[in-house]
């Protein structure tokens, strides 16, 4: 019996989440209890044409991610939801979201083309509820059940201790960092994070604490792309939410890389804000890979070679002034 744990090992390496949260921009949720195999759309509830219309999903979308999620206390007989999160445009503060019900998954598939066909994005009215996915996908990564399942029932226990009536917590198939178990996505944000505690959660579904804390667990923004992990914007992003606190999560914003060498163990990345007042602020900072710090480990619970992973450090973080019209 394989008693390799890939979070244990990462977690006694020290790795750092920051950076490798899988850049998004479309996410789509669709209720279905478990189990589900290790290819979640491959799993016996799902019908032959919604697996097609995943497959074509990925193919047109390459910045998509179709999940399974569940809950046994939202759960209602006669009813599939179906949650669409896509990024909103320009500077932003996460994704608009658009929720549906139908009598049963295997009509998931028709709503899901009509609304590929004819995408729209509203901005949802306050008071917003917010979805938390915690990756509960055994079948896929062992550590997510190890560590996944027994925090999803904290998570529940959490929120109801706090009397969070707009937070929904859903457990869900995989959406990467198996090794950061357990990890959860919030909605509508889209901040990812992992090695999760009941501090650590509690913070973030109140907006309160420490923000120091948040280190060990923040793995990044999925609206922050990059084409190597760990991703650049991502590590200047959590600099500047260290520096601004809590006041970070109401925050808009846009980065880009402006300078990039071949190998990319060098970034400088541009980061540009937008407070709620409309303040605008913009930062530049350089992502410089230590080679001398590099981990290597074996990256999954099933996995047997070792990959090497990276470990980059932000400096000459500095304000800029913004353009004037």
């Amino acid at each position: 019996m394989n008693k390799f744990f890939c979070a244990e090992a990462s977690r006694q390496a020290e790795e750092n989440p920051i950076g490798w949260a899988a850049p998004c921009q479309l996410y789509i949720l669709i209720e279905c209890p478990p189990p589900w195999t290790g290819d979640e759309f491959a799993s016996q509830s799902i019908s032959a044409n919604l697996k097609v219309l995943v497959e074509e999903i990925y193919r047109a979308e390459p910045a998509a991610m179709v999940l399974l999620i569940y809950s046994h206390i939202l759960t209602k007989k006669n009813s599939t939801k179906l949650l669409i999160f896509r990024q909103k445009s320009g500077l932003c503060d996460g994704y608009s979201k658009q929720e549906t019900e139908v009598n049963c998954i295997n009509d998931i598939a028709l709503v899901l083309q009509n609304y590929l066909a004819n995408p729209i994005q509203t901005e949802d009215p306050p008071p917003l509820t917010r979805d938390i996915l915690i990756c509960t996908h055994g079948s896929h990564d062992k550590c997510c059940a190890k560590y996944g399942i027994p925090f999803y029932r904290q998570a529940i226990a959490t929120v109801t201790n706090l009397g969070l009536e707009n937070v929904r917590i859903w457990q869900s198939s995989h959406f990467g960092g198996h090794r950061f178990a357990p990890t959860a996505l919030d909605f509508p944000s889209g901040r990812c994070y992992g090695r999760l505690d009941a501090k650590s959660f509690t913070s973030i579904l109140t907006y309160n604490g420490d923000i120091q804390d948040l280190k060990s667990v923040y793995r990044g923004w999925g609206i922050l792309s990059g084409s190597d992990y760990p991703i650049p914007a991502q590590l200047v992003e959590q600099e500047l939410m260290l520096r601004y606190s809590w006041d970070w999560f109401k925050y808009k914003v846009a980065s880009r890389i402006v300078e990039q060498n071949e190998d990319a163990s060098f970034n400088c990345v541009e980061l540009i804000f937008a407070t709620p007042d409309g303040a605008i602020a913009r930062y530049r900072a350089d992502v410089v890979e230590d080679r001398s710090k590099a981990l290597y480990l074996i990256g999954d619970c099933n996995g047997t070679e070792v990959e090497k992973l990276p470990k980059f450090y932000v400096k000459n973080l500095t304000q800029l002034e913004c353009d004037r019209d």
